[in-house]
């Protein structure tokens, strides 16, 4: 089981040494910092993955969640985070970037829907250039109300 999981893990490189076994699937990418999971979190990641065959999910290193969220961030290290999002049986790959956006993990992997979370517009959402040039689909989801890792960490100081 626990090979299973790291084998889950994969860096950039896997989608160009695995391009052509990879693309004759429906392939969804989402990313973010999933710093604590939570319920939002996991619903959010459910939906992507029905909207194909596999998912795909780009997770902030843990210099860049310090870069975007400030110093006390990240909770939970790199490898803790990419370990639990590997174990969802919804995700089947997770690849870290040190950028402050996934915009060329997007362009390895070439995903066929590109999802995010919040209130985006598919405009300013990194990547969705390549996947919309590729004939792919851009789709944002809403929130669920009254989950997030920052007022789940802010609970946790009171």
């Amino acid at each position: 089981m626990i090979d299973k999981i790291k084998q889950k893990i994969v860096t950039r490189s896997f989608f160009k040494e695995n391009d052509e076994q990879l693309h004759h699937q429906k392939i969804v990418f989402t990313n973010g910092c999933f710093d604590v999971l939570h319920y939002g979190h996991v619903h959010y990641l459910a939906q992507a993955r029905q909207m194909g065959d596999l998912l795909v999910v780009g997770l902030n290193s843990d210099a860049s969640v310090r870069r975007l969220k400030g110093e006390g961030r990240p909770v939970n290290s790199e490898q803790a985070r990419a370990y639990v999002l590997a174990a969802l049986e919804m995700v089947d790959y997770v690849c870290l970037f040190e950028e402050d956006t996934p915009y060329e993990l997007i362009a390895a992997v070439q995903p066929d829907v590109l999802v995010k979370g919040g209130d985006y517009s598919v405009d300013n959402i990194s990547g969705s250039n390549i996947v919309l040039k590729r004939n792919g689909k851009v789709c944002v989801l809403p929130f669920v109300e009254g989950f997030s890792s920052t007022s789940i960490i802010e609970k946790i100081n009171k």
